[in-house]
């Protein structure tokens, strides 16, 4: 075994919901001894970043249950497992804002919490946006607004924005647009 590496010994799925599942791993550190690892699989996600020709972003706002409160994120949502996040990106863009656009830039991608879920959220920019209809999901509802580009920088930093991927995209297209 390699230095930090970690060898599964067992893997027990104990739930299978609709959006993760729940695995208990048996694993052999480094020192030989075994520890339990509780793992959520979970098949990834994306963000788009809208940024229409005034240099405002397209946010939306939507209840998020498990903080029982309403939150500012940019267009986003799960992948199907073996989807590609690419042209999930534009299903998301059109379905949640109701926008196309002409040029779409990938930003990379992030791990929000890799000591127990598999999630990997890859991000977006979307120019040249041409508007049309929202095509929410049956069980989707949220509002579009915009915010001037520089004001998101500026609530990312005083930690008005608190969605990590919103955060994330909003820094990475500051600096992409400014290089």
């Amino acid at each position: 075994m390699m230095h930090l590496e970690e060898k599964t010994l067992t893997s027990q799925q104990v739930f299978d919901g609709v959006v993760v599942k729940l695995y208990v791993d048996k694993a052999e550190i480094e020192d030989g001894s075994e520890v339990t690892r509780e793992v959520i699989r979970h098949p990834g996600g994306v963000c788009v970043l809208p940024l229409d020709e005034d240099g405002n972003i397209l946010f939306v706002k939507q209840f998020r249950y498990p903080f029982a409160e309403v939150m500012t994120e940019i267009p986003a949502g799960k992948l199907e497992w073996g989807e590609s996040h690419h042209e999930c990106g534009l299903r998301e863009l059109k379905e949640e804002t109701g926008c196309t656009c002409d040029e779409y830039v990938y930003l990379g991608s992030l791990r929000p919490t890799p000591a127990y879920c598999s999630e990997t959220i890859h991000m977006y920019l979307a120019k040249g946006l041409h508007y049309g209809e929202q095509h929410l999901d049956e069980d989707e509802f949220l509002e579009v607004y915009r915010i001037p580009f520089d004001r998101a920088v500026e609530m990312v930093l005083d930690n008005e924005i608190q969605d990590a991927k919103t955060q994330l995209a909003i820094l990475k297209a500051k600096a992409y647009l400014s290089r």
